[in-house]
């Protein structure tokens, strides 16, 4: 592995301003890739394109809502605009909102689940795609989760597994094209303070012991019993975006400390 093996090469990761998207954008910039840094919580995304400055490294954020095809497509524009190419694009956003049985959601908080953790990867693929397809190549990872195989959050996790779903079948659509489409899905991570918190708060005593049950569930079903960190999924991510993989597409790699999905 070289440490300049995005060298030259125009990288986008979509919820960069924290957790996985951020070590992932950091990760990239080490490695010489210019960065297009996308995210809601515009703020901590500049926090991000100033770190990877003061390291040496080249970044633009970009304010957008990824859950609109105008959201993905101004996201597109901004990274055509400052780098004329995009080579990889990690499409990160997401994330539970509620945990708890199916049959507690209400209808508006499953259209809630969706819009937030499968729309965003489906409008960004559809926004780079065309962009890859005429330069002949390009890499794209989408991030899922180990989720599809878990309690307390069936909204999430068929939005998870329309993401691994959608990654394989365009995969095969792409591959005459020359652009690579794998999904890495991570287990239980340690993301630290949330630049914007995941779920609406204060949690109940009742969303607390569901909350738990998922935490319960997600140990027993990891083999390394602990959870992972964002560097761990940052180098998986690498390696499918980075030229070292070429021969490698439409595949799910979970990255979870032995769980599967």
């Amino acid at each position: 592995m070289s440490n300049d093996r995005f060298n030259a090469q125009v990288a986008l990761v979509t919820g960069a301003a924290q957790g996985i998207g951020r070590a992932t954008a950091l990760r990239l910039a080490r490695e010489g890739a210019a960065l297009i840094l996308v995210d809601r919580a515009h703020e901590q995304c500049e926090l991000v394109k100033q770190e990877i400055a003061l390291n040496g490294g080249a970044a633009i954020s970009v304010a957008a809502d990824l859950e609109t095809h105008a959201g993905a497509n101004r996201m597109v524009d901004a990274a055509l605009e400052q780098y004329g190419r995009i080579d990889v694009a990690v499409h990160n956003v997401g994330g539970t909102i509620w945990a708890k049985p199916f049959w507690e959601y209400a209808p508006q908080e499953m259209e809630r689940e969706v819009a937030r953790s499968l729309w965003p990867t489906l409008w960004s693929c559809r926004a780079v795609i065309p962009v890859m397809k005429a330069q002949g190549t390009g890499s794209i990872v989408n991030v899922g989760s180990i989720a599809t195989r878990g309690i307390h959050r069936v909204p999430y996790s068929a939005s998870k597994g329309g993401v691994h779903a959608a990654t394989v079948c365009m995969a095969m659509e792409l591959a005459e094209y020359g652009v690579r489409v794998n999904c890495v899905s991570p287990g239980a991570i340690d993301n630290g303070v949330r630049a914007t918190p995941r779920n609406p708060l204060p949690l109940s005593v009742q969303e607390q012991g569901w909350m738990k049950d998922i935490y319960t569930q997600s140990m027993r079903d990891t083999p390394q019993n602990r959870l992972g960190l964002p560097e761990e999924i940052a180098a998986a991510i690498c390696f499918m975006a980075a030229p070292e993989s070429s021969y490698v597409t439409g595949q799910i790699m979970y990255v979870a400390g032995g769980g599967i999905g």
